[in-house]
């Protein structure tokens, strides 16, 4: 794991050290309806808005606007059985204003999987609804325990 921190002396020549952020920084589909140059990101507890800037105009080149962030509250729960509460943790929310004549749309990487599901999910009604047809049809016929009333 990268760490913040020099590591401890060790003997010896050269003294290698190496500095590795502890920094991570994740995109994600927002939950609400966002303009088309705002992007969200979900990053690490300890970076602030000036480390996000940095980071996104540094590494990836992106011309940044404006930073915002939040920190969005990990969902609470009680147990049922045993009462005790847990919490899982909180996230961290930056969003990333482009300019103007930027826009990001969230790449669909299963838009294939999504349609062979839809039409499986098609083909699986069709078939219910013919399995409902056939029924009525055959409710009122001789033999079958719904003609005769008792």
């Amino acid at each position: 794991m990268s760490t913040r921190w020099y590591p401890i002396y060790q003997r010896g020549n050269p003294q290698l050290r190496v500095f590795l952020p502890n920094f991570w920084m994740k995109l994600i589909r927002p939950t609400e309806e966002q303009p088309p140059n705002v992007v969200t990101f979900s990053v690490s507890m300890e970076m602030t808005k000036y480390d996000v800037r940095s980071y996104l105009e540094k590494i990836y080149k992106l011309p940044v606007v404006d930073v915002r962030t939040r920190i969005a509250l990990g969902e609470t729960k009680k147990d049922q059985t045993y009462g005790y509460i847990t919490k899982k943790d909180d996230v961290k929310l930056a969003y990333v204003t482009l300019p103007r004549e930027e826009s990001f749309v969230f790449p669909d990487f299963f838009s294939e999987k999504a349609e062979k599901q839809a039409k499986e999910e098609k083909s699986l009604d069709e078939s219910k609804e013919g399995f409902r047809r056939f029924l009525d049809r055959n409710k009122k016929r001789p033999g079958t325990p719904g003609w005769f009333s008792i």
